[in-house]
């Protein structure tokens, strides 16, 4: 399912003009993470995608859809959302319960719910957690329940806002993993992050916004090698690929098997 985004502006009650003039197209199954620095207006565009905000002009379509013309909970069947913060999103005495809240919500068939429950339990390994309540989980598991919660929604497109803030290596590594599955699965996954490794590793295409305007967008490679560029909004290369250049690289790296690979 496509994402088309025609001369998008976005102005909030203050008078702030977060986003001006933005057009894009995300094609079904691309991996794309959006990147900036704080009020670059990287939530704000993706807050369009599913009714969040609606344009102050321009559009949004998901498929066919005109996003304005759509409810939140009708676009919800569409694209999934999983916030910063898990605690905005959960509120159910227990993560089997919040897991099948989104497909139940959606009008599911019972034995669908079960197997998508089922397999987002299992993909992000809360399959032990089912009788807890989320809030007696620490904050690292308290984001793969709302993790869990979206992808047993089983949207074709699904967001991630900040997925890797306050989490360890090994909850990032099953972070990592779900993106993975999902791109397997044909999803469209669209991150926002200010973790560039994390970008470079996992996403195939990079969108720089700065000042509510497109700065940069094409593959990883390409947007992540324009380091005096990227510079405009606060954001740096890959480490891999600062510590390429300093080496003399003549590829630009951006994970750790490029690196290794152009060392030989």
């Amino acid at each position: 399912m496509n994402i088309e985004i025609k001369d998008l502006r976005f102005t909030y009650p203050t008078g702030l003009e977060a986003l001006k003039g933005i057009s894009l197209s995300v094609n079904a199954g691309e991996q794309v993470a959006i990147v900036g620095q704080n009020g670059a207006g990287k939530t704000t565009l993706v807050r369009h995608f599913n009714g969040l905000l609606r344009p102050s002009a321009g559009s949004v379509w998901i498929g066919d859809w005109d996003t304005s013309k759509y409810s939140v909970a009708k676009l919800a069947s569409r694209v999934g959302y999983v916030f910063q913060n898990p605690d905005e999103q959960l509120f159910s005495r227990d993560v089997l319960t919040e897991v099948a809240f989104g497909p139940k919500n959606l009008g599911y068939e019972k034995d669908k719910v079960d197997a998508l429950v089922k397999r987002a339990l299992s993909l992000t390994e809360l399959n032990d957690q089912t009788e807890t309540n989320p809030y007696d989980l620490s904050p690292t598991w308290r984001k793969m329940v709302a993790l869990a919660s979206i992808i047993a929604m089983d949207t074709p497109i699904v967001i991630f806002d900040e997925p890797t803030t306050g989490q360890d290596a090994v909850n990032v590594a099953r972070i990592a993993n779900v993106i993975a599955e999902l791109k397997k699965e044909g999803k469209t996954v669209i991150t926002i992050t200010h973790d560039i490794d994390f970008c470079a590793e996992n996403f195939e295409r990079v969108i720089a916004l700065s000042k509510g305007e497109v700065l940069l967008d094409g593959p990883a490679r390409e947007v992540l090698g324009q380091e005096e560029i990227l510079a405009q909004t606060y954001v740096d290369p890959p480490q891999l690929t600062r510590l390429g250049k300093m080496l003399g690289l003549k590829a630009t790296v951006i994970n750790q098997e490029e690196f290794l690979n152009a060392l030989k």
